[in-house]
């Protein structure tokens, strides 16, 4: 069972940047794809990146590509999320999840969920 804890979200301007954390407990981390998935007010939870078991694969949602950087430290039981040139189309609560399954930008691949941090940004 793998426990996870999302931090690092805010309210911000637009085009600043923020990263958020994802700290993992109580499993083998390093043996799940780590994704970040986000949910606005009123639509469903999308996809927004994703991150293989080494580190050495990464898969963005077009909507964020070149601006968001996944990443994790295994040693630190984390994943990341490193957002830059925030948009306010943006804001929702960002979900940290860890999973086996494919495909990987499904909700439907993912066992564990944090509880979510909200990230505003303003115009």
């Amino acid at each position: 069972q793998v426990q996870l804890v999302e931090s690092g979200g805010g309210l911000v301007q637009a085009g600043d940047s923020l990263r958020l954390s994802c700290a993992a407990s109580g499993g083998t981390f390093s043996r799940h794809t780590g994704g970040w998935f986000r949910q606005a007010p009123g639509k469903e939870r999308e996809f927004v990146a994703a991150i293989n078991r080494i580190g050495g694969n990464t898969y963005y949602a077009d909507s964020v590509k070149g601006r968001f950087t996944i990443s994790r430290d295994n040693a630190r039981n984390t994943v990341y999320l490193q957002m830059n040139n925030l948009k306010p189309d943006d804001t929702a609560v960002y979900y940290c999840a860890a999973g086996y399954r494919a495909p990987y930008y499904s909700t439907t691949a993912y066992d564990y969920w944090g509880q979510g941090t909200q990230v505003t940004v303003s115009s």
